[in-house]
């Protein structure tokens, strides 16, 4: 098993790869492919998965992480390509969510309704953790949120009072699993690091050997810093963490500083990660 990052806010050195500010992995395995999340714009992606020479019909399904435009703003470029296509994400994605910058309020949700998604995808929205294909897996709502969240102020959805913070509920993460253990794939981690890794490890009952993606931890305080650099400290199970989008240069020195070169790596578009192959 092995994946590829398609999109993300920086790009490999040297690379024909386009970035934007947004997230696409592709999961390749003995049983197929999954991509996870579709970046900002279907432009990028579509542009970066012919760089990578990969067809979009060889793709055998789509996991969405949460319905923020950045993770989905590629979707109906990518679903015309290929359409029903098997279609994972929460129940949740469909709400509509906001950014309110400068005192307006900015539609930034998924830009397909239920009615198109349900004509180009076969969908398969659940709550629950669900298999895609062999080894790949949803993390399932992520419910139990002790810990800090991956949260911003400007977040808004609709409310029967009015604006609310956005509860974030559809959040998930991708878990794949290898002959070492767990590798836990993030989208954003708006239900936050800590409890997305304590969800995971308690429902499939394996410990996680690496963390790949957007942990939003750009957002996060010092002691919420602190937190999770003590928690990777603490997790003997983690060999690798590759960090990218949401996940702020402050994070990526800290746990760099904390864990070693060796353990934290960037993860720009256009890496490839083999999953099996890591110690």
């Amino acid at each position: 098993m092995r994946l590829i990052c398609l999109v993300d806010n920086a790009v490999l050195s040297h690379s024909p790869f386009w970035g934007e500010h947004g997230l696409a992995f592709l999961v390749e395995s003995a049983d197929g492919r999954v991509l996870f999340d579709t970046g900002a714009s279907g432009t990028v992606l579509m542009h970066n998965l012919e760089v990578a020479g990969i067809a979009p019909e060889t793709i055998n399904a789509l996991v969405i992480s949460h319905g923020h435009r950045d993770h989905t703003g590629g979707l109906p470029t990518f679903l015309q390509r290929r359409p029903g296509l098997p279609f994972y994400a929460h129940t949740d994605l469909l709400r509509e969510r906001f950014s309110q910058r400068e005192g307006e309020m900015r539609a930034i949700g998924i830009p397909l309704n239920l009615e198109r998604l349900r004509r180009l995808a076969d969908l398969r929205l659940s709550a629950e953790p669900q298999e895609v294909l062999p080894g790949i897996w949803t993390s399932g709502e992520i419910a139990h949120r002790p810990e800090p969240e991956g949260r911003s102020a400007h977040h808004f959805v609709r409310g029967e009072a009015g604006w609310e913070p956005d509860p974030y509920r559809d959040d998930m993460a991708l878990v794949l699993e290898t002959a070492r253990g767990l590798v836990l794939l993030c989208g954003c981690c708006h239900a936050g690091l800590l409890n997305t890794l304590a969800h995971v490890e308690r429902t499939f009952r394996r410990p996680v050997v690496a963390i790949i993606g957007g942990t939003h931890l750009i957002s996060a305080d010092a002691d919420h810093l602190e937190r999770v650099r003590q928690k990777m400290l603490e997790m003997e199970s983690v060999r690798h963490i590759y960090l990218n989008h949401c996940s702020g240069e402050t994070a990526f020195f800290t746990l760099l500083t904390a864990l070693g070169p060796e353990v934290v790596h960037s993860c720009p578009a256009g890496m490839w990660i083999d999953l099996e192959g890591q110690r």
